[in-house]
């Protein structure tokens, strides 16, 4: 896990200034780590950890001191606390290899917030981006509570440093090649690479016929999984002609064989002990893999099921294993959208929702086919969010909260009737031969994904001779009504898990209206996750050095390196691409 490394910073004069300081110092040291720990979680639900100097630093034996611990501790994070004056050169941190943040005191007995000035400064005029945290109002010497300001600010930099620590030596495993002529699935491995610290690796899809046909996954895991999903995944209409339909027995035999797919993806990716045990070492090892991508079509699904049942399961947080992570898979091997994917499941700890950015439905288009209007967040139009079947069935919005809402919650919060109540909500559905003349089983969300949910819909493109941008909006799940619902989704292929969204407008530029929003999204696929996040991914976005080109969220709200304002202030967006321009990808 990456571990955020708390530096206490002090004027290092002596005999009546550093000793009068020493308690306030490591004050905040320990009041910023327990706000962190007790507030932001890993994916896999265990606590932040935090490590915090042994002592404080008011020079460069300490600080020094400090980074070697820091380097045996494993942290990549930093956060620099100071209520006073530091000589700021002699106590920053100078790794280039970490995320940093400086948290200066606003007080007036010491100057807190002329050194975080000042080492700010240091670290704009070395090239190392630090984020400024500083309160809003004055506090007394004595106070060691956080106000609410900071606390935001402090959370958001560790939540977001972490993601984008996490993804550091890690893998992007492509199943397959190139998927359809689709742009997303060429895998970059520079930009990967250089953006994300990930390393690439490739298998081919027969790597996956092979261990069926050896038998390389764990038979007992198989016949538990494949229970399992007889006991919990119902099967849907089939909606192909009658003449064309495949029989009981082959959707029984694929059944079986996408239940194995799921099972192998998973080893692929990250190994599994027990095919060392039944003799297969190479294989046990799996990729190292944060996420995947899969091809499947054209050349998989034209004679085998598709992966609609694998990849909707694993981006789920259950399986008959029980309650886990989500496993980030990107269909159709769109590594644009499955990092997307990622960015969103490491912020949120839940899943992010691969979707096909379908269709725009102005409100007189929906009263024209169906005789009805709009209302409430639908009220302005509409986005129809929906792929072929290989949506986290957490995306149903099943799952309630104490007051009945639809939510997401990561799985640790999760119990079994919550992924009982996703599994309900869906069934799967024999998969349209025209697409998918191999077969195979597609989820479907029944009568679409609950409306009211706050979430976020987000794409990373790449643009020649810029190179990764990051697109996001901010908006709600839309339930319509029932006829409504069934008239739209029946235009489509009634069989695949619907989303109706519907962004949050602000009456300028890409979110003058609904229309705009989708005439300005960058690719045919985007992901979407729980909750209004685009503070965090902006944020995100500025440590991993990919300006954002389109987003609706507060230009007041966004929180970035205090370099950035170097690059002018008066035009945010325009600052953050000559920023992200003039530092260049985090690894290059």
């Amino acid at each position: 896990m990456v571990k955020i490394g708390i530096r206490p910073c002090i004027d290092g004069r002596r005999n009546g200034i550093r000793e009068g300081l020493e308690e306030q110092t490591m004050g905040m040291a320990r009041a910023a780590a327990e706000l962190i720990t007790k507030n932001l979680k890993y994916p896999n639900g265990k606590p932040f950890e935090v490590v915090i100097a042994d002592t404080t630093i008011g020079g460069v034996k300490e600080a020094a001191m400090c980074q070697e611990k820091f380097e045996r501790e494993g942290v990549k994070v930093t956060l620099t606390v100071s209520p006073c004056w530091c000589y700021s050169t002699e106590v920053m941190d100078q790794d280039p290899t970490t995320i940093k943040a400086v948290w200066g005191f606003n007080g007036t007995e010491r100057p807190g917030a002329v050194f975080l000035a000042a080492v700010l400064a240091a670290h704009s005029q070395k090239g190392l981006p630090a984020f400024g945290i500083y309160g809003h109002d004055v506090q007394d010497k004595d106070d060691f509570s956080i106000p609410a300001d900071v606390q935001e600010k402090i959370l958001r930099f560790a939540k977001c440093a972490v993601a984008a620590m996490s993804m550091r030596g890690k893998s992007y495993l492509q199943i397959g090649s190139m998927c359809m002529g689709i742009a997303g699935s060429i895998l970059d491995q520079d930009m990967i690479q250089q953006y994300f610290g990930l390393r690439s690796e490739s298998v081919d899809e027969s790597e996956i016929l092979r261990r069926i046909d050896k038998g390389i996954y764990d038979p007992e895991e198989f016949k538990k999984a494949l229970a399992w999903t007889k006991q919990h995944c119902k099967e849907g209409r089939d909606n192909n002609p009658p003449e064309i339909q495949f029989s009981r027995e082959e959707k029984d035999a694929q059944w079986e064989f996408v239940v194995k797919c799921a099972i192998i993806i998973r080893d692929l990716m990250f190994g599994n002990p027990k095919l060392a045990e039944m003799g297969f070492i190479e294989e046990s090892c799996g990729h190292n893999a944060i996420l995947a991508g899969v091809q499947g079509q054209r050349q998989w699904t034209d004679f085998k099921p598709n992966f609609d049942f694998a990849e909707a399961i694993l981006n789920s947080q259950f399986d008959w294993n029980g309650l886990r992570e989500s496993i980030t898979l990107a269909t159709e091997n769109d590594v644009l959208n499955g990092l997307t994917m990622l960015l969103q499941h490491l912020l949120t700890n839940t899943p992010g929702i691969f979707a096909d950015v379908r269709t725009y439905w102005s409100p007189e288009a929906v009263e024209r086919v169906t005789g009805k209007k709009l209302n409430g967040h639908a009220a302005n139009g509409i986005i129809h969010l929906i792929n072929s079947g290989a949506a986290s069935l957490d995306g149903t919005g099943a799952v309630k909260d104490d007051q009945g809402n639809p939510v997401i919650k990561p799985f640790y919060e999760m119990t079994d009737a919550d992924a009982k109540a996703c599994l309900d909500k869906t069934d799967w559905c024999p998969a349209s031969i025209p697409y998918f003349r191999g077969g195979g089983f597609s989820s479907h969300f029944i009568g679409g994904t609950a409306g009211n949910m706050p979430v976020t819909l987000a794409r990373l493109n790449i643009v020649k001779g810029l190179g990764p941008v990051l697109q996001l909006a901010e908006g709600w799940t839309c339930e319509l009504d029932p006829d409504v619902h069934r008239a739209l989704d029946e235009r489509t292929d009634p069989t695949w898990p619907t989303t109706w969204f519907a962004p949050r407008l602000t009456g300028q530029g890409a979110f003058t209206d609904v229309y705009t929003v989708m005439a300005k999204w960058g690719a045919n696929h985007g992901a979407f996750c729980y909750g209004h996040i685009g503070q965090d991914l902006i944020t995100l976005a500025s440590m991993l050095r990919i300006p954002v080109c389109m987003h609706n969220v507060d230009t007041s709200k966004m929180f970035r390196p205090s370099m950035w304002n170097a690059f002018g202030t008066a035009d945010p967006e325009g600052a953050d691409y000559r920023a992200c321009a003039a530092l260049g990808p985090m690894y290059k």
